[in-house]
């Protein structure tokens, strides 16, 4: 439920703010980004004598300050998730990575971006000050992102210096991002005098919603700016990233240029650090006083006695009780922030037209912003209400467990989709596996056999659509292979090598009046990326150069020559050109889909026309997107239900001065669940050695 007051102390996702003593949390939607402070920080009891009251907002009881620290705010989550929305692709695309690799990299990432803000509240309540940390650590985090699209650029050294500098790049962006994360919006708070409680309320209303502007607005458009642009002759990495620097850029000239109208408090000192010499002091005292002589104590905790205060351990015991509850949350985020890998990778494997617009299979990552904001009123002002009319006892623990469940039921779906999209994959070979087909190119049926194989026990049609691949059984990593082709009475043999793991196409044509053939190499598996794969077959007597587009340009020579792949957008293709020795034909190819690969064999040129036959190789993305629309229903459903939940009750069972250490508890969570995932994205390579694929 959205309440009245924010903490001033940063949760995930959800966030939870205490800048009214004693009053209920307030809530924000994004990981990480919230409406709170460092842990440790405590809000202002009073104006310090030192401070000047900064000049008002249009005449209001808003300080002028806070505008500037809502569009840095602004600012940076546009950079942050602008870039991460990319992240996964541009492993997957610009390395090569494979799918595990990318998506444990993106998680480690993730990870450290929640592992820092701790870094950063130390260093906000116990040396620098809140206004000094956020300066410093966003300087880190501009160079950082700086580093990132430099190493974008593919004209830029080798792939081991892109590796170094995206990973450079990556590393200060988390210690950026994560150390200013619980100082920014804490920071704000202390923009307001204590009579203007209601005014700093509204204030992290403001904050929010920047927030999840930021974060809407940049995962629809990035990816844009990588799928629709190119430049270096492929997806425009270096802009992608380039736009979120410039924003990060723009967000710390604005932060600075208000410096002279900040309220800033000095270093207080940070409660975390005290919670944990506590916790640490209480276990080595036990372990020191194991003998049996010695009394035993009501509680664990009670042997840090010696040196710290019945009241900060009292306050100690309630949050180690309340953390207690905090076990199961890293399992929740481990669901949750594979929308950014694991979905992410699951929508390139779909169909992505939605009629008036082709969405890029990173943007569906803006449907958990944008629902999160639809979702809160709706439960705050309905479906809490109606159940409480309902007269149903729907306690905390229960819409934490339900939350839980429906995190669980849209991974369920996202398995469903996986199992339909991998129906028109091409199958995983195993060693001594390969896959072969016939594509018949002359004018009457030809029968195929190959020696020791039972395949092909029916004749091959003149240009028939090509039936599945057919699974050859080698015995070795290679094997020469004994083919006879009988062809309206005659009788020919061919012998080739076929290797292990490999797919192939055996061409079959009429060359100079006699029957001959050709094997080649198919793909192994469907294009990345939702792109299109096509290459031609010259089956003239000339050469020809083939116009695609603009941009391609391909040579095949005659006599039935195939040409290599060619990836493509998905598009309508009907304005190539043909270049023969007797002129320049049209060439249309028409619609070369999602995730297809396609065969065009050039078979005639007559009537200022070229002829053609396309064969699909690999079956188009034939599963929606929009089928991924119900999984992210679900998954934003449940944060709300959990997080928020979540944080609202383990913030009314601490005591006022350890909130921050929940919070703190909170966002540890987040990074414990990234390395969960990161472990599993690891171990699967393994498991499928050890267990087969």
């Amino acid at each position: 439920m959205v309440l009245k007051c924010f903490s001033k102390v940063l949760p995930p996702h959800i966030h939870l703010s205490s800048s009214c003593s004693g009053a209920p949390p307030t809530f924000s939607h994004q990981e990480g980004d919230d409406p709170a402070s460092a842990p440790g920080d405590d809000p202002p009891k009073g104006d310090s004598p030192l401070q000047k009251k900064s000049p008002k907002l249009c005449g209001s009881n808003y300080p002028l300050s806070i505008a500037f620290i809502v569009v840095n705010e602004f600012c940076e989550r546009f950079s942050y998730y602008g870039m991460r929305a990319v992240l996964t692709l541009y492993f997957l695309s610009f390395f090569h990575w494979d799918e595990n690799l990318s998506t444990a990299v993106y998680h480690a990432f993730s990870a450290l971006c929640y592992f820092t803000p701790v870094i950063g509240a130390i260093m906000a309540d116990s040396w620098l000050g809140k206004y000094k940390t956020i300066i410093y650590l966003s300087i880190v985090y501009v160079v950082g992102h700086l580093i990132k699209s430099v190493g974008a650029i593919p004209s830029l050294g080798n792939q081991a210096v892109h590796v170094v500098l995206s990973m450079v790049g990556l590393f200060l962006i988390a210690l950026g991002t994560g150390g200013i994360k619980p100082c920014v919006s804490a920071f704000g708070g202390d923009q307001f005098e204590e009579e203007h409680a209601s005014e700093r309320s509204k204030f992290f209303s403001i904050f929010y919603l920047s927030i999840n502007a930021g974060s809407l607005i940049s995962t629809f458009v990035t990816p844009v700016l990588r799928g629709d642009v190119k430049c270096f002759g492929e997806d425009c990495y270096a802009l992608a990233f380039g736009v979120p620097a410039a924003l990060m850029v723009l967000a710390l000239v604005v932060f600075i240029a208000g410096s002279g109208l900040y309220r800033k408090t000095p270093p207080q000192g940070n409660v975390l650090l005290e919670v944990c010499k506590c916790i640490s002091f209480a276990i080595k005292n036990r372990l020191k006083n194991r003998s049996r002589e010695i009394p035993k104590r009501d509680h664990w905790l009670d042997w840090a006695s010696e040196k710290y205060s019945k009241q900060l351990i009292g306050e100690v015991k309630m949050v180690t009780r309340v953390l207690f509850l905090f076990i199961p949350l890293p399992m929740f985020w481990a669901l949750f922030d594979q929308q950014g890998s694991r979905w992410t990778l699951q929508a390139t494997k779909m169909n992505a037209d939605f009629g008036i617009y082709v969405l890029q299979p990173d943007q569906m990552q803006f449907l958990n912003p944008l629902l999160i904001l639809v979702f809160i009123p709706i439960f705050d002002l309905g479906l809490y209400p109606l159940i409480n009319m309902c007269k149903l006892n729907f306690t905390p623990i229960r819409k934490m467990a339900t939350g839980m469940i429906l995190a669980g039921l849209a991974f369920g779906l996202a398995a469903v989709i996986e199992v339909k999209i991998n129906e028109t994959d091409m199958p995983r070979l195993v060693p001594k596996e390969s896959l072969i087909r016939v594509l018949n190119l002359a004018e009457n049926p030809v029968q195929v056999t190959i020696q020791d194989k039972d395949l092909f026990q029916q004749p091959v049609e003149s240009f028939q659509n090509p039936a599945e691949y057919s699974k050859l059984i080698l015995n070795g990593e290679q094997q020469s292979l004994h083919f006879t082709l009988q062809h309206q009475g005659l009788t020919l043999a061919f012998n080739y090598t076929v290797k292990e793991k490999s797919v192939y196409s055996l061409i079959v044509f009429e060359a100079e009046g006699s029957l001959s053939s050709r094997l080649i190499t198919d793909l192994e598996a469907k294009p990345e990326n939702g792109l299109a794969a096509v290459r031609f077959i010259n089956g003239l007597s000339q050469d020809v150069n083939l116009t695609i587009d603009s941009k391609r340009f391909i040579a095949v020579q005659k006599n039935y020559s195939a040409s290599e792949y060619s990836l493509l957008e998905r598009d309508i293709y009907n304005n190539g050109k043909c270049i023969t020795e007797t002129g320049e034909f049209p060439l249309e190819l028409g619609l070369l889909d999602f995730g297809a690969s396609y065969t065009v064999v050039i078979t005639n040129v007559s009537g200022g026309t070229v002829e053609t036959w396309k064969s699909e190789d690999i079956k188009a993305n034939n599963v929606h997107m929009a089928w991924q629309l119900p999984q992210y229903l679900l998954i934003s459903a449940g944060e709300v239900m959990f997080s928020i939940t979540g944080l609202a009750f383990s913030y009314s069972q601490s005591p006022a001065s350890m909130k921050s250490v929940l919070q703190a508890g909170w966002l540890l969570t987040v990074a414990v669940g990234n390395t969960f995932v990161l472990i599993v994205a690891e171990a699967a390579p393994m498991a499928q050695v050890w267990f087969g694929s």
